[in-house]
């Protein structure tokens, strides 16, 4: 082939990507390529690109950002039986692009793992891990996974391509929270597709916004099993103690101890800290650092949602505060618990389950308050020993005139008469 037909070729391809990307017409481009074509007559070899730029339909940045996703579609198109469209977005993992399967004319997205990589036999088998983990799954809530393998030196995997954007980007894009109503609408829709995958073993270990993909009909599709584990797998968990694996603003405290027996309620805390987000517009915890942040995770209490956003129905919050109790066995039992509360509250019903261990966290306080002693409480969902409210209200006026405050300030007032009645009498 020679050099000209393959100019002629990018341009063709340069010129359709920035039409697709609407930075201009296909009125606009075609003039800019008959003004290539006259100076070619001419003599004068311009490129499309450098064409477009002067003509002020580009940028010179966006030309740079856009030669440089068609030269990794050039360097991926020898996987057979997909043609790449156009790249969808990088990690330091690998790179995902949108395809077309040709033996099905559909559209599919590709992520493939970079040559760097795999060259690390650690990455490769995680990367297939994912892979195999997604092929367990088939749920209309989860990204489905279609194939993996290697080409030309390259590991990729093939999943559904899913048109639409996360609730990352939704949250960016909004510059503000979610409505109570949306919010429960996309939570019910994950936690569903987490009842699938837990039924099947797996625990997704990466619940986050960026992870939550919806479709312009509503559909929310859970993607991402890079950090899928099943629950059964020792030799993986004994591999993987002492290391914190997952994203820090919402990554459970077991997860950050590298604790072995982690199991499902970690995809709790961290689908409660994404509610959180979705509802409140924050994270649960900000910090500097990564490693900050996760100290608090361990160790801050948490504000109530509806403290941020007082609108928000009380039931949400208890819901959110049950999912991210720092102790695992103070949080939903499982996920069906989780969306049993969360579909009675989308029906304008109390959340039984978190309501029910808020008044046995009521009562374990007041037992404790009376008898003076610990009570080991076995109550899968709040976590007492955060509760340092005084609530005088609720006792009875035995109990509020022995209260060790209240006799501290009866004291107080004693002495005070005591010193008025001595300067009197002076």
């Amino acid at each position: 082939m020679s050099d000209s037909s393959t100019i002629s070729k990018m341009d063709t391809l340069l010129g359709r990507t920035i039409v697709e990307q609407g930075l201009c017409t296909s009125d606009e481009l075609n003039d800019c390529r008959a003004l290539q074509a006259e100076l070619e007559r001419q003599n004068n070899h311009r490129s499309l690109g450098d064409l477009l730029v002067e003509n002020g339909y580009v940028t010179n940045g966006q030309l740079a950002r856009i030669k440089g996703n068609l030269d990794d579609q050039k360097s991926f198109q020898q996987i057979p039986g997909y043609q790449i469209l156009s790249k969808l977005g990088a990690g330091a993992m690998a790179t995902v692009f949108k395809a077309r399967q040709l033996s099905l004319d559909r559209l599919v997205a590709i992520k493939v793992l970079p040559r760097k990589m795999s060259e690390n036999k650690e990455f490769v088998d995680r990367f297939y891990m994912e892979g195999k983990a997604a092929a367990k799954l088939n749920h209309a809530n989860i990204v489905g996974a279609y194939d993996v393998g290697e080409a030309g030196g390259y590991h990729y995997f093939v999943m559904e391509f899913v048109e639409g954007k996360t609730v990352y980007d939704h949250l960016v894009d909004n510059g503000k929270p979610y409505s109570e109503k949306e919010a429960l609408d996309i939570i019910i829709q994950v936690c569903k597709a987490l009842v699938h995958a837990h039924h099947h073993g797996l625990i997704h270990r990466d619940v986050k916004p960026k992870n939550i993909m919806i479709t312009p009909s509503g559909v929310a599709k859970l993607a991402d099993m890079g950090l899928a584990r099943d629950a059964t797998d020792q030799a993986a968990a004994l591999a993987e103690a002492g290391k914190a694996y997952g994203t820090p603003y919402y990554i459970s405290p077991e997860q950050i101890r590298g604790e072995v027996n982690i199991d499902f309620r970690a995809d709790i805390y961290s689908l409660g800290a994404t509610f959180y987000h979705m509802v409140t517009g924050k994270v649960p915890f900000e910090a500097p650092s990564p490693a900050a942040v996760m100290h608090k995770h361990l160790k801050e209490e948490l504000v109530p949602p509806d403290h941020i956003v007082t609108s928000l129905s009380a039931g949400v919050g208890e819901i959110i505060e049950v999912a991210m109790a720092k102790d695992a066995k103070k949080r939903y039992a499982n996920t069906e618990d989780m969306l049993a509360d969360l579909q009675a509250i989308a029906n304008g019903q109390p959340p039984l389950l978190a309501r029910k261990s808020y008044d046995l966290s009521s009562l374990a306080n007041l037992d404790r308050n009376s008898a003076g002693d610990a009570v080991e409480d076995d109550s899968p969902l709040t976590d007492l020993d955060h509760q340092k409210t005084i609530d005088l209200a609720s006792r009875t006026l035995q109990q509020k005139f022995t209260d060790p405050l209240v006799l501290a300030l009866l004291g107080l007032l004693v002495a005070a008469v005591v010193i008025i009645f001595i300067l009197l009498v002076k």
